[in-house]
């Protein structure tokens, strides 16, 4: 049974690069003209009588249209099999909120609250932790309870280690699916939801491995659920 379990795992592992690579490939090419489309008309309307405002507006769509080609980057250098890393100190407080904002502009989450307590800054790969965050942030923010979902953000630093901790208040995750959470296009059964992918904790997974790190569900019960995201404190 254990090697059935290996064979289906490798297979599995397969099938999220290849998925990762034609995605990541098929999304350049967009991002690329997005990107460059901003960029001219910042150029063209920087000094014309334009208001702030919509100065703004593409000034954002730059950023958000950088910030995807260098995900893709990552995800395409990934599945390649051949990650690149790109060490510095990122200030995980800071990058934390900026995930939250993204996401309450990309969710329907009416009055979701963060509570971020004291995060330390961690020479890690930003693009790579930011995609993790973002998936662990995501999925609160989607396997929620009727009510306002509230997420918890803390860490404890080790000798060697980082750890953060994400606490939900959702409905939690049933015992009999906890060994199925990483594995690659499996979701959680959700009444009356869309059927997801299921690559976000898969690729989250694999992500962090890339860093030396990794990824567990630390709990689960009717008041919701902890994960703990590790990382070399060096």
């Amino acid at each position: 049974m254990s090697s059935e379990r290996s064979d289906v795992s490798a297979g599995d592992d397969e099938r999220t690069k290849r998925f990762l690579a034609i995605a990541s490939h098929d999304l350049q090419s967009p991002l690329r003209h997005i990107a460059m489309y901003a960029e001219i008309l910042l150029d063209d309307l920087g000094d014309a009588a334009i208001d702030n405002e919509h100065l703004q507006y593409l000034r954002t769509i730059l950023d958000k249209a950088q910030t995807a080609q260098r995900l893709t980057k990552v995800l395409m250098s990934f599945a390649a099999g051949t990650p690149q890393v790109k060490l510095a100190d990122v200030d995980t407080d800071v990058l934390v909120r900026q995930i939250w904002a993204e996401l309450l502009a990309e969710v329907d989450a009416p009055g979701a609250t963060l509570d971020v307590r004291p995060l330390p800054t961690v020479k890690t790969d930003a693009a790579i932790l930011r995609m993790v965050l973002k998936i662990i942030l995501g999925n609160a923010l989607v396997h929620r309870r009727d009510a306002a979902p509230h997420v918890m953000i803390a860490a404890v630093a080790g000798a060697s280690e980082l750890t953060i901790y994400a606490t939900d208040d959702g409905p939690g995750i049933d015992p009999a699916y906890h060994g199925s959470i990483f594995d690659a296009f499996w979701s959680l059964p959700q009444a009356g939801a869309e059927k997801r992918p299921g690559l976000g904790l898969t690729s989250a997974r694999d992500l962090l491995a890339a860093l030396g790190g990794s990824i567990r569900l630390d709990s689960s019960n009717e008041n919701g659920s902890r994960f703990a995201i590790s990382l070399p404190a060096g």
